[in-house]
């Protein structure tokens, strides 16, 4: 076990302690970020960014119920930009990335014992090792075990890592640049991403002026809505050597719709119908401007922010690949707008959710800015059929997509030299007009046979509950998009693409 594996386990182990103040995992991740970015600011040298009474070592040297208090008064007082002393007078501003991370920050600890015995925990662990091996794989680790934990998941689902590890490899970002995730979640694929380019230009050594303070600084765009996850998506940026755009913000509004065209796409956007039924704010939608199906949306949104020429790579649920009505008017706009070159059907059950059946969508968005014509045909790989059951006992891992990164190619944008594999192999080629003798649909499978049977080869207690719980959060979502159909909710006629840029 490396030195960041073994402090990842001792400092999940110590959520065993805060049980007691009912604390979850969730909520555990939160509360120790706040106590792992002032001990990491000691850690790398840079507490100046922090108020002298505020440092680690200030709050760790303390005791009880006055440390406790230390510790409450702290929080407000960092995520406070118009904090005054005590003779009323405005504190020095504080760092803008303190200023997010704090932002409205709380603690849920009750009791003092259960924060020294954190302060003492982490004072221990080792962090020369932790440094040599990088703080930010340290974090990581953490947000996997959180994302891991089924019972702290709460509609969550995070991007395993060698899937996005997958879609960086092939999508093969490029130093300058502008990578954006509309639905960024804890930042994997831009710190991915960002790790890539990094390794590849000699670790940004020998690069002109100015070049590399650009690539950490300005190249990056990152849009998350919960103010938590963003919260871990600043603090695991920041221990990346990231200093980008990583906004709080609904990007189905306005905002969202601001956000500077990109390079480049890279995203897991969430499923499911947005809270109270509610549309896209987004006065430049045509297609999905009435719907409430937050995947159908923020497919429409990417097409938008593409460049022209721009890539991307985003998961979706099967429903984007065959629903009538919005669905299928998205699917003309996106083969029109940009060339759908490739779709990966995922197996089921790696993202902690056995109900979720999902795909990776590959396109290019046309270089002549033409929205007519875009896809040709498009090459469809099926991982799914024959899967083995992937949870705690069979782990998702990196070689598990070496054949289809093989059968994808060296071109990102898909046009490598390709072989159909004909109906008993897993890659096949579709025309357009294939896909529109399917009635637009992209859902198409040919190798049945072991698809619905991955899930009878589950055995971990935690795998099962959670596949039961995956089918009937998919068959809610189900339902509430049949009553907001039967309600009126959904146009009658399929909506047209509308050019508004």
């Amino acid at each position: 076990m490396s030195a960041t594996q073994n402090i990842v386990a001792k400092l999940w182990k110590l959520c065993d302690v805060l049980r007691d103040d009912g604390v979850t995992y969730s909520e555990y991740v939160t509360e120790l970020t706040y106590l792992l970015f002032l001990k990491m600011m000691e850690e790398t040298g840079q507490e100046h960014r922090l108020p002298p009474e505020y440092r680690w070592a200030d709050l760790a040297n303390r005791e009880g119920l006055e440390q406790l208090t230390h510790y409450k008064q702290l929080l407000t007082s960092l995520g406070n930009p118009l904090e005054k002393d005590q003779h009323g007078e405005p504190k020095p501003p504080k760092d803008p990335l303190v200023l997010a991370i704090f932002t409205d920050a709380q603690t849920r600890l009750r009791k003092p014992a259960n924060l020294k015995s954190l302060t003492t925990s982490i004072d221990g662990l080792d962090w020369f090792d932790a440094r040599e091996e990088g703080l930010g794989d340290l974090y990581e680790g953490l947000l996997q075990k959180n994302a891991e934990d089924k019972k702290s998941g709460a509609g969550q689902y995070f991007t395993p890592r060698p899937l996005i590890d997958c879609i960086v490899r092939l999508a093969k970002p490029q130093l300058g640049e502008r990578i954006q995730d509309p639905a960024a979640g804890t930042g994997g694929f831009v710190v991915a991403a960002h790790r890539k380019i990094f390794e590849e230009n000699n670790e940004f050594f020998g690069l002109d002026d100015g070049v590399a303070t650009r690539q950490i600084r300005d190249c990056y765009t990152l849009a998350e809505l919960v103010p938590d996850t963003h919260r871990l998506c600043l603090m695991n940026l920041m221990l990346h050597g990231i200093e980008g755009d990583a906004k709080s913000l609904d990007t189905m509004t306005g905002e969202g719709a601001s956000l500077p065209k990109a390079d480049l796409v890279l995203s897991n956007p969430p499923f499911g119908t947005k809270k109270g039924g509610g549309r896209p704010q987004r006065e430049d939608f045509s297609t999905t401007a009435g719907t409430s199906n937050k995947q159908l949306a923020f497919v429409e949104h990417i097409i938008r922010a593409l460049k022209r020429g721009g890539r991307a790579a985003v998961v979706v649920p099967d429903n984007v690949l065959f629903e009538d009505g919005t669905g299928k008017a998205l699917r003309r706009m996106l083969m029109d707008w940009c060339d759908l070159h490739t779709i990966l059907r995922l197996p089921t059950g790696i993202f902690y959710a056995q109900g979720v059946k999902t795909n990776i969508i590959f396109f290019t968005r046309r270089a002549d800015g033409e929205q007519k014509g875009g896809t040709e045909a498009t090459w469809v790989y099926d991982m799914r059929a024959g899967a083995p059951s992937y949870g705690k006992t069979r782990p998702l891992r990196a070689e598990d997509f070496a054949a289809f990164e093989a059968a994808f190619g060296d071109d990102p944008r898909g046009q490598a030299e390709r072989q159909d594999e004909g109906e008993e192999g897993r890659f096949r080629r579709f025309t357009r007009e294939d896909i529109a003798a399917r009635g637009d649909s992209l859902d198409i499978s040919w190798l049945r046979d072991g698809e619905e049977e991955a899930e009878d080869g589950l055995i971990d207690p935690d795998d099962i509950t959670a596949a039961i719980l995956g089918h009937l959060r998919e068959a809610t979502r189900e339902i509430e998009a049949l009553v907001e159909e039967l309600e009126g909710g959904e146009e009658d006629e399929a909506p047209v693409a509308v050019a508004a840029e």
